[in-house]
């Protein structure tokens, strides 16, 4: 079955870096369309950033100039480089997948974010805590 295993949180102070990786497994990994959500207490899901199988990518205005999402087909993992990190970037992030690549960038064109009802299968989050 479908597997996404994240990896990469950690507390940094503001300004600072991190590097998210998503490591996948059980499917066509290259066909899928990926993306990064994260979600903060009390807050909703929000789509970061996204990818599709030619590299076309989505970036949430706020993180725009300062996170980028890749993939590494060979070895099946995704990542996003978070840099200049903020203390609002605070939050669980989680790695998410759906073959469904028309689905998801009909969303992106007719409403213009990443929605998380878009996507089938998704990792089990990691934390990304940054300080002031």
């Amino acid at each position: 079955q479908v597997q996404l295993v994240e990896s990469g949180g950690g507390s940094v102070q503001a300004g600072g870096s991190l590097r998210l990786s998503c490591a996948t497994s059980g499917y066509t990994y290259s066909s899928y369309y990926m993306g990064w959500f994260r979600q903060a207490p009390g807050k909703e899901r929000e789509g970061v950033a996204g990818i599709d199988d030619d590299g076309s990518t989505y970036y949430a205005n706020s993180v725009k100039g300062r996170f980028t999402i890749s993939k590494d087909n060979a070895k099946n993992t995704l990542y996003l480089q978070m840099n200049n990190l903020k203390p609002e970037d605070t939050a669980m992030y989680y790695c998410a997948a759906d073959p469904r690549s028309w689905l998801v960038m009909g969303t992106i064109q007719a409403l213009g974010v990443l929605r998380s009802a878009d996507f089938n299968y998704w990792g089990q989050g990691t934390q990304v805590t940054v300080s002031s």
